[in-house]
């Protein structure tokens, strides 16, 4: 009987794959309540302000921070379909990639429309990641990537026996 086999490498490293994917998802669960904490004291802090100007910069920079939380949530739904179904959906990361994009569209600053080779990477960016996601939908036949309901419970079985 060999110590080390196939199997038992293979058995080593889905449950190393595993607990990584678990450990990233606390660190990311952490980094997002302590910046929703941040970011409501902000806006608490904004609102009690009467000088606060709400149009301009002080708009852009609460959108760019919910846009942050939302990219970092669509992460943390990258890392629970990977320990549910044991498999990287590319759909969610091309959302997610999207959704990066069009927050550095919304917090461009002021003037960026001077930088005309930003604007086109940007574009070549957004129809790049468009594109690539009609491509996998088109591959995969399916309507809607996004997930609908509640997150549900992991059975502990070896996915590629499902």
């Amino acid at each position: 009987m060999k110590p080390f086999t196939d199997r038992r490498y293979l058995a080593l490293a889905d449950a190393t794959e595993r607990w990584i994917a678990k450990l990233l998802g606390i660190v990311l669960l952490v980094v997002m309540a302590m910046a929703t904490v941040q970011l409501l004291v902000q806006v608490v802090w904004a609102l009690v302000d009467p000088q606060t100007r709400w149009l301009g910069e002080r708009l852009t920079v609460v959108l760019g921070d919910l846009l942050n939380l939302l990219i970092a949530v669509e992460v943390l739904q990258n890392i629970t379909s990977y320990l549910r179904r044991h498999v990287v959906q590319i759909e969610l990361v091309l959302i997610t990639a999207m959704t990066a994009v069009a927050r550095k569209v919304i917090v461009l600053p002021p003037g960026a429309e001077s930088k005309p080779q930003l604007l086109a990477g940007l574009g070549v960016a957004v129809l790049a990641l468009a594109g690539a996601y009609w491509l996998v939908r088109a591959v995969n036949g399916k309507q809607f990537a996004a997930r609908t309901g509640p997150a549900r419970r992991f059975l502990d079985r070896d996915p590629s026996q499902l």
